[in-house]
């Protein structure tokens, strides 16, 4: 029998774009990942600017294992016109991608997991070096006690990484959720029978329209994190009950923020 929890309220927050900046470690893993399953192709040590270009494109990990892989193809340099041809069906490009190598979402996603736990394994402290979180973000969550709030992570990264990164950060959520807990709403719908949400903070605004499209959570109040992966025009086209979430703001009391 489920025993809940004493009511309070809760604060749930995104983790990649909002609270870390893990740019430097999705290349070097993906990188890893994909030479892996394609030895002696070649993929710079540098992050490509093809690729800091798509992560706001990015949902799942082992997109990121894909892109690489094409990368390593001269035909997918992705200068700025070939760009905005894969940014206007980034899904086909995808799917056209996975059919090339022959390769399932699954595959890349355990293949880009064992690079993560190989690192964690030989060298934890280059790898955690590798993520750097957001100026002054760390500092206020620890903080949110202050509002009589507690606060939560909700990631699609899995979570034995994601608790690695939040205690090299001196950081202890009330409750964290990874990739493994399912689709985010679903964790939202189920945390809501437990806390008061005070609301979702994350840098992707497709993931707060489904959301707030969602039967439970209308509303939900939602935020999007000015300093994530945004595309670009993500601040000027937000759908009714998303507010844009600012550095400033962020470091101000709760209850200002709207």
């Amino acid at each position: 029998m489920r025993i809940p929890v004493v009511s309070c309220e809760l604060l749930v927050f995104d983790f990649d774009g909002v609270i870390v900046d893990g740019m430097q470690e999705y290349w070097w893993s993906a990188r890893r990942a994909a030479l892996s399953l394609r030895p002696g192709t070649a993929l710079p040590d540098a992050i490509p600017d093809g690729f800091r270009a798509l992560r706001p494109w990015i949902h799942h990990g082992w997109e990121m294992v894909l892109i690489a892989a094409l990368l390593s193809e001269p035909s997918q340099a992705l200068g700025a016109g070939d760009l905005q041809g894969v940014i206007r069906d980034y899904g086909a490009f995808c799917s056209e991608g996975l059919s090339r190598f022959g390769w399932t979402p699954t595959l890349l996603q355990e293949r880009l997991e064992h690079v993560r736990r190989e690192a964690v394994a030989s060298d934890r402290a280059r790898w955690l070096a590798m993520h750097r979180p957001y100026p002054g973000v760390p500092e206020r969550l620890a903080s949110l006690g202050d509002d009589g709030v507690a606060w939560a992570v909700l990631t699609t990264k899995g979570k034995d990484f994601t608790s690695e990164l939040l205690a090299s950060m001196g950081l202890t959520p009330a409750r964290l959720d990874g990739r493994e807990s399912g689709p985010k709403p679903e964790v939202l719908l189920s945390l809501q029978r437990d806390w008061q949400l005070k609301g979702f903070i994350e840098d992707r605004k497709a993931t707060l329209e489904t959301v707030r499209g969602t039967a439970g959570l209308e509303a939900l109040p939602c935020w999007l994190a000015s300093w994530g992966y945004l595309k670009p025009d993500d601040p000027a086209t937000l759908p009714d009950g998303v507010r844009l979430l600012s550095p400033e703001c962020f470091a101000r009391p709760l209850a200002s923020w709207n």
